[in-house]
């Protein structure tokens, strides 16, 4: 019987690990962005239609 890759299982858990606090932190930044949108006028000129 061959004796299991601990490295690589632990490799593995770190990856998906990573993946998961990725995951987490976008949809935390997609939910500050959406609840908080730029004011108008942050540094640009209105556009009048002239």
């Amino acid at each position: 019987m061959a004796k299991p890759n601990y490295s690589f299982e632990k490799r593995q858990r770190e990856i998906a690990k990573k993946k998961k606090q990725d995951e987490k932190l976008a949809k935390k930044q997609a939910a500050k962005t959406a609840a908080n949108p730029p004011p108008h006028g942050h540094g640009e000129t209105p556009d009048r239609g002239e």
